[in-house]
């Protein structure tokens, strides 16, 4: 069985108004990768995800260049312990 993980990660850069947080989601749901993502008020996109060890990464590699409109500087990512606490992908207002 894959391991499961839990990643919490800060992606900065132009990641705001860009469709970050939708195109986020889709990636998200295209690996069956559950958790969520918003924006916060620095300018800055936050996002925890859950899953299998390869699904999770192939998310975040995607955040490293996001959307078409993006330009990502950075992600930060904080390996947390999984909790399998999402069964489902969303964004958070």
């Amino acid at each position: 069985m894959a391991e499961k993980v839990r990643a919490h990660a800060i992606i900065s850069g132009r990641v705001q108004g860009v469709f970050f947080r939708a195109e986020t989601r889709d990636e998200a749901e295209r690996h069956e990768v559950g958790g969520w993502v918003k924006n916060r008020s620095d300018g800055t996109v936050e996002a925890l995800f859950e899953g299998n060890e390869a699904a999770v990464s192939k998310v975040l590699e995607w955040c490293k260049s996001g959307p078409p409109q993006a330009r990502v500087k950075d992600v930060d990512i904080d390996w947390k312990d999984y909790k399998g606490e999402f069964d489902s992908f969303r964004v958070v207002y």
